[in-house]
């Protein structure tokens, strides 16, 4: 099969704009490339190998989003609709490229190394060996088309509150869960039920395909639904990875499924967009315990009261 690398090539102030108009196309994961993170992993070389990427020529005030559609789709509408709210608007320019299908699944793999997050938390890409230590929790993930794989300050930030806050025994409800990561890692920290829910049916199949690589099927359960629509019951905890605006849609119903004393984990909220989910959180009688950031990204831990 052939696929088009669809590249919007954008300021660093529009990623979460350009991010939202390409998902609205139904594109199911994008590759965002900003060479200012590319500054920071390669100072963490004890967890991955950039096989000699160079960072002189590239341009730091410029990101580029990366979407992959295949040529059986309607090409011409999707591109028409790009550029229409793209480039007609100024946010950025679009180029395609034509790949094949074996260089779209495999070419990212090699840069996809074993790294850890948080004290304990191991995130292995499941074709990787690994020399494990008695305290590393392993997860192996194998994300394919599907957003998460630690990597980016949104999935981090999530993973790091998860080990804080889960304790063993607890319910946990994980909306838009993506590749299947941030439930997996509730499951390994000691939760005895977890829920995880995507609207898009590629990332259920690849949860599912994760979550039985790491052995977890009696704990997770992974539906297909609009958000919390599918989900019965209250859970002790709620992650919620996602963007500002459906996170601010959610708020106002998010704690009829938490038990009081629950917690939520908010993500994916950029940061100029932080003071609108706060309001909207005090609003809805949440006590906010703690709010973290890792560059342009923030995570929300709030408590129902």
């Amino acid at each position: 099969m052939k696929w088009l690398e669809i590249n919007a090539t954008i300021s660093n102030e529009n990623e979460e704009i350009v991010a939202g108009i390409f998902y609205s196309i139904g594109a199911n994961a994008l590759d965002i490339e900003d060479p200012n993170d590319l500054i920071d992993l390669s100072q963490r070389k004890q967890e991955w190998d950039f096989f000699g990427i160079d960072l002189e020529g590239l341009n730091f005030d410029k990101i580029k989003i990366k979407a992959y559609f295949s040529k059986e789709e309607d090409i011409d509408s999707i591109l028409s609709f790009l550029k229409e709210n793209i480039e007609a608007k100024g946010l950025g320019s679009i180029s395609t490229t034509e790949i094949e299908d074996e260089d779209y699944l495999n070419n990212w793999k090699k840069y996809f190394k074993p790294f850890k997050i948080g004290d304990n938390i191991i995130i292995k890409p499941s074709w990787e060996e690994y020399d494990e230590k008695k305290e590393d929790i392993i997860i192996d993930i194998d994300p394919g088309m599907a957003f998460g794989t630690g990597t980016h300050e949104t999935t981090s930030l999530c993973i790091e509150a998860l080990e804080k806050y889960i304790k063993k025994g607890d319910t946990v409800f994980d909306i838009g869960c993506g590749s299947g990561i941030l439930s997996i890692v509730c499951a390994k920290l000691g939760a005895k039920k977890v829920v995880a829910i995507d609207l898009d049916p590629l990332c259920v199949k690849i949860s599912k395909e994760n979550i039985l690589k790491n052995n977890l099927e009696d704990i997770v359960e992974v539906k297909k639904g609009d958000l919390l629509q599918v989900i019965k019951g209250k859970a002790d905890v709620i992650v919620a990875n996602i963007i500002a605006e459906i996170i601010l849609n959610m708020t106002d119903s998010i704690k009829n499924y938490l038990i009081d004393g629950g917690i939520f984990i908010s993500s994916g909220i950029i940061l100029n967009k932080k003071d609108m989910v706060l309001e909207a959180l005090n609003k809805n009688d949440f006590k906010i315990e703690e709010i973290k950031i890792q560059g342009e990204w923030v995570s929300i831990i709030s408590v129902k009261n």
